[in-house]
């Protein structure tokens, strides 16, 4: 989503680049890796609806065998629906471990998965990588910084790669196309009064709809893990019309847990200005908010994410009281995620146990490349 003059464009048809971009996710809030998830689904919904195989690899750096990590549902998901098409490799020991404790075993570890990085960049066979962890190892020194990022100069010209992790080296983030890094904010109120299943992503970097779409896997593979249906709600608002490739990944899903993913749109076909709402806007809000008010009180989901509620608020097409007092009745086994940007704060941030602003530093778009539909749209 970008921001135009006084109002809030949701969507736009754009025509579609073929390079692939050097994507970064990084800093200390939460949504770094999920939104690398995001971005996959998005890809493989992509490639089934024209019939085509985006196959994609996730490499995950640090991450051995032993732990379990929040992701790791979401990517079971990814792998039971599309098995032919997600390819993983985890490398690392189990335990966390800092830079007085960089031990020979780290660093073989690190190289084993460079290498396989390595192969699968130069194979053409995936059109996108994801480098989980990357960051931090090159922070760590566990790789040979000047190396990876040759590699990566020279990858095939359509392959998208995404690096995630904390503390991305400036070596790194120079060669970027796209830089958003993940910053956490901390609400006193929450905490006092132990509020847990909120999550709120916002800010003008990329990552917040695709954070959202990795946390509905997230959902789904911890019902599968459990041998329960943790059923989703995916509910957008100012997306109205045809045209967003959400609804493939969507419908991806629902294609492989028809039973577990729930999705409705609102909004019309058109931007909505600040200033220049029209009868339509209000009623489309409302008619979404109806469906999400009933959808929180019911218990019926275990995850509802609500896509572009924050500017839907910032617009002034809905107000925030009513928000606030549905999330604070929420059952508390419900997780609800927000998304969007905002000028203005709505109260209801108070209530987020888990906030993250999307910091752009850096993206293509702004050095006028076209934006791929799947991967930024």
């Amino acid at each position: 989503m970008t921001r135009t003059g006084i109002g809030i464009r949701t969507a736009q048809m754009r025509l579609e680049r073929i390079v692939g971009q050097i994507h970064v996710y990084d800093g200390v809030g939460k949504g770094k890796s999920r939104a690398a998830l995001g971005v996959v689904l998005r890809s493989i919904g992509l490639g089934i609806n024209a019939k085509t195989h985006n196959r994609v690899l996730l490499l995950r750096f640090l991450k051995g065998p032993g732990r379990i990590y929040d992701e790791d549902g979401a990517i079971a998901a990814l792998q039971q629906g599309f098995p032919h098409l997600i390819d993983q490799v985890r490398t690392g020991r189990a335990e966390f471990f800092g830079p007085d404790e960089i031990v020979r075993f780290d660093r073989l570890e690190a190289q084993r998965g460079w290498d396989v990085a390595k192969g699968a960049i130069a194979s053409g066979l995936y059109s996108v990588i994801v480098l989980d962890e990357l960051n931090p190892l090159l922070d760590l020194g566990l790789l040979p910084v000047d190396e990876v990022i040759h590699t990566l100069k020279h990858k095939p010209e359509e392959l998208e790669i995404i690096a995630t992790g904390r503390a991305a080296p400036p070596a790194l983030l120079a060669i970027a196309d796209l830089h958003s890094e993940m910053k956490p904010h901390y609400h006193p109120i929450a905490i006092e009064q132990g509020i847990e299943g909120i999550e709120i992503y916002t800010g003008a970097g990329k990552g917040k709809s695709t954070s959202a779409l990795g946390k509905a896997l997230q959902a789904i593979g911890r019902g599968i893990s459990q041998d329960r249906s943790h059923r989703v709600l995916i509910l957008q608002w100012l997306k109205g019309g045809s045209g967003y490739t959400e609804d493939a990944a969507i419908a991806a899903l629902q294609q492989s847990y028809p039973n577990l993913v729930d999705h409705q749109r609102c909004g019309g076909d058109a931007i909505v200005w600040r200033g220049q709402q029209r009868e339509i806007d209000y009623v489309e809000a409302e008619r979404g908010w109806e469906i999400a008010r009933t959808a929180i009180a019911s218990g019926l989901y275990k995850t509802i994410i609500l896509d572009e509620l924050n500017p839907t608020v910032d617009l002034e097409l809905l107000p925030q009281e009513p928000i606030v007092q549905a999330l604070l009745r929420k059952p508390r086994d419900t997780e609800i995620i927000i998304t969007g940007r905002c000028l203005n704060t709505p109260a209801y941030f108070d209530l987020a146990s888990v906030h993250s602003e999307m910091i752009c530093h850096k993206h293509y778009a702004d050095k006028g490349v076209e934006l791929k539909r799947g991967v930024d749209f």
